[in-house]
């Protein structure tokens, strides 16, 4: 798999990089012969944390088999013979380093911010007081909607007209004008668009409203609507 990665006149070499701290980290990384085993580190330590004076690395085949350590940080990679396929192992030799430990792979050893009950409900602007101000409103207080909602909108409407649904200038046919039981109080506009952009035939809920093809069908508020006379004043 390595190899067909590689540049056609390019002798560099593909590595897979494992870590001893982090069990879950192995990347596929492109390296030149020519870098130094410093350069090397320097590449590695951004990719995986452990810093360079921290850090030794050690070289194996495709079969597992130690090839070498790389311990001379002045020396090319490509003096200790890496082959595309190869592992190269970081040894994090730090026992303070951000890698130790293991709580960058497990979040259950990582310690958690916790608050006493007592400190939570002296804070403001908390979800709880948020319920607590929800529950407190009284019926009257919730927004309600109409059973004449829109109706100075609709009653320009009439079954028949021509019309152009808001968003997107779908245009259509009214095919219903009044109130709608098993929708929101209200007046609502049923519309036949010319194409399928609708969600239904006409049948909301259950309810048939009005009839027309598969998909061609849409109940919208009327200030969504603009019929023929309306669109011809705007013109």
């Amino acid at each position: 798999m390595a190899s067909r990665l590689q540049i056609q006149g390019d002798d560099s070499v593909i590595l897979r990089v494992t870590h001893s701290n982090i069990k879950s980290f192995s990347s596929d990384v492109r390296f030149s012969p020519q870098m130094t085993v410093e350069a090397v580190k320097e590449k590695l330590w951004k990719k995986c944390g452990t810093s360079v004076d921290s850090m030794s690395l050690e070289l194996y085949d495709d079969m597992g088999n130690k090839v070498s350590v790389l311990g001379d940080n002045t020396r090319p990679i490509g003096y200790y013979s890496p082959q595309n396929g190869f592992r190269l192992h970081v040894i994090d030799l730090d026992p303070s380093s951000v890698t130790s430990g293991g709580w960058l792979e497990d979040t259950s050893l990582v310690e958690k911010y916790k608050i006493t009950d007592e400190a939570y409900d002296k804070l403001d602007g908390t979800y709880k007081k948020f319920k607590e101000k929800l529950g407190h409103r009284s019926p009257t207080q919730e927004l309600k909607i109409s059973d004449s909602y829109m109706e100075e909108l609709y009653a320009n409407i009439k079954v028949g007209d021509r019309c152009q649904v808001e968003p997107g200038e779908k245009r259509g046919v009214v095919k219903f004008v009044g109130r709608a039981e098993n929708l929101a109080p209200g007046f609502w506009i049923g519309v036949q668009y010319d194409e399928p952009l609708g969600k239904h035939d006409g049948m909301v809920k259950g309810k048939r409203y009005f009839e027309c093809p598969p998909l061609c069908g849409g109940m919208v508020r009327p200030d969504k609507v603009k019929v023929r006379a309306q669109l011809l004043q705007s013109c």
